[in-house]
């Protein structure tokens, strides 16, 4: 027996969608304004998961120009039929919902096939009948008429799997579990002993957040609702449970008749969230021809029990050093928006990748120079060495925690006549707030033999920026206060990333900072 700790994929990992080949399991799940879009994770046990591609890696694939940090791409649905892997998923900042295909999950996918805009709306999924019928469902704001915010609608309509178009035989299904039910969303469509069954969230992605099924003997309906709704939920917890914000599901067996449902949680610290919306795993049994998720129990459990064998998952704190030796960034490694390759470049064979200092800054909705990871616990650090090659006064370079443009933290180095300025500035609600500054003991000609290293440490709510001087970290500033970058003030569908920052703040004047190494480490928490 093996045992996994909830939630599986710490950190900015929302929107889970999973599906079986053979007997491997594999994930996706939303990026938003985050390139490259729509990670892919595969595992053999559901324990230990791996990164092995991102959907969405090139430019013509995700326009994500001008987009807020939460738009972009919504939801992603992965299906395998055939010997072909489908991605469904919507750029809400472009032309709609769209598909992609792969032979191999690590790809190459191809350029999107488009929908257009006859289907609107979010979250569209796909499923494969057993005549080989592809049909598409989806949720959209009600076509008789919206009356309230959320009041929205599921369908499902045929796919041509020829011309990837729909066909013209839209059928409206379900319009939620409850009186007034506000956004039935991320529909999912299953067939299992005779009926044909659709999952779906309800009440929003917050702390009223539900999952609910309903089933049809034909894909068309009627549905009826199972009697038990919402068959998994913590709103009725409380807004001080340790998790919340639960729904969002994905359904799969494992071939042997065990079955299990990813969903999306949040682990807010003291009320506030900075991690985002993470992918939790349950348990999910059959009863009277209805899914009971997590039987006796009624909830997400801290620890998974699965009938497998193998290796348990590595209790030791993580801790990864980036040194930019290889011949492309790593998977994980995300930036903001659009053309990563005119705002860094990897010299692998320096070991460096090089951040320029062009226009746009982390306050843009545009393009910044920002090379990032995920937090991904409550307590760790993230720290960089780095030589910067100044141009102008308004060139910088340093490190950022970032929840969106309007609120963020940043640890930023300026060019002055005795060397090198530090500052800490907090943006909240696009408003910058200067809290610390220093001269760092380091002459602009001792550069190139002397990089910059600095160090961001959070724990919990709050945050301490660093600098190291003879081998020694010393504080520059202690106890930022990080409540601003929580989804509960700042809003939005995202988790906090941090990561090496460079910009010529509102000038593009040819200068750039090489970044050697990046560390993301976990601390212990207390």
């Amino acid at each position: 027996m093996l045992s996994v700790k909830n939630p599986i994929m710490t950190g900015f990992f929302p929107d889970p969608s999973i599906c079986r080949v053979g007997n491997k399991f594999y994930t996706v799940h939303s990026t938003f304004a985050y390139f490259p879009g729509v990670p892919v994770f595969e595992s053999e046990d559901l324990v230990h998961w791996n990164l092995i591609s991102n959907v969405l890696d090139r430019d013509s694939q995700v326009p994500l120009s001008g987009c807020q940090h939460s738009q972009g791409i919504f939801a992603p649905t992965i299906r395998y039929h055939k010997g072909t892997w489908y991605m469904i998923t919507t750029n809400v900042s472009d032309q709609g919902n769209f598909i992609v295909t792969a032979k191999d999950p690590r790809g190459p996918w191809s350029e999107p096939y488009y929908l257009g805009e006859s289907t609107g709306g979010i979250d569209p999924s796909l499923f494969f009948d057993d005549d080989g019928t592809c049909y598409y469902i989806g949720q959209r704001p009600r076509s008789a008429g919206y009356r309230y915010n959320g009041d929205c609608e599921i369908w499902i309509q045929t796919l041509d799997l020829d011309t990837m178009q729909l066909k013209p035989d839209a059928t409206i299904v379900l319009t939620g579990f409850q009186r007034k039910a506000i956004w039935p969303e991320g529909p999912h469509l299953y067939k299992k002993d005779g009926y044909y069954y659709i999952l779906h969230a309800e009440s929003g992605t917050s702390i009223h957040h539900s999952v609910m099924i309903a089933r049809s003997k034909n894909v068309f309906g009627p549905y009826e609702y199972c009697p038990c709704n919402p068959i998994l939920t913590h709103r009725h917890l409380g807004a001080q449970y340790p998790v919340t914000c639960v729904g969002h599901a994905d359904l799969v067996d494992d071939g042997n008749g065990n079955w299990y449902m990813v969903v999306l949680a949040c682990r807010p610290n003291q009320g506030y969230t900075l991690l985002g919306r993470e992918t939790f795993l349950a348990k999910v049994t059959w009863e009277d021809g209805w899914p009971v998720v997590n039987a006796g129990v009624g909830h997400l459990e801290e620890v998974v029990t699965l009938p497998y064998e193998g290796q348990p998952s590595d209790d030791v704190p993580q801790c990864k050093t980036y040194t930019f030796d290889t011949p492309s960034l790593p998977l994980e490694l995300l930036t903001l928006r659009n053309h990563r390759d005119r705002e860094l470049e990897l010299h692998a064979e320096e070991h460096i990748v090089r951040l320029f200092h062009r226009c746009d800054s982390l306050k843009d909705c545009g393009e910044p120079a920002y090379l990032a990871l995920r937090q991904q616990h409550w307590n760790c650090e993230f720290e960089t060495s780095f030589i910067p090659h100044f141009c102008k006064e308004s060139d910088c370079a340093g490190i950022a925690m970032v929840q969106s443009n309007e609120n963020h933290l940043r640890a930023e180095c300026y060019p002055q006549d005795s060397g090198v300025k530090l500052v800490v500035s907090l943006c909240k609600d696009g408003k910058d707030s200067c809290l610390a500054q220093m001269d760092l003991p380091v002459a602009q000609v001792e550069l190139a033999a002397l990089p910059i290293k600095l160090k961001l440490r959070v724990e919990g709510l709050v945050a301490s920026v660093l600098y190291q001087s003879n081998s020694e970290w010393k504080p520059v500033i202690s106890d930022i206060d990080l409540r601003s970058l929580s989804t509960e003030h700042a809003g939005g569908f995202v988790g906090c990333t941090l990561g090496l920052y460079a910009s010529g703040n509102g000038e593009d004047a040819g200068g750039y900072s090489d970044f050697e190494r990046m560390t993301y480490r976990e601390l212990p928490t207390n």
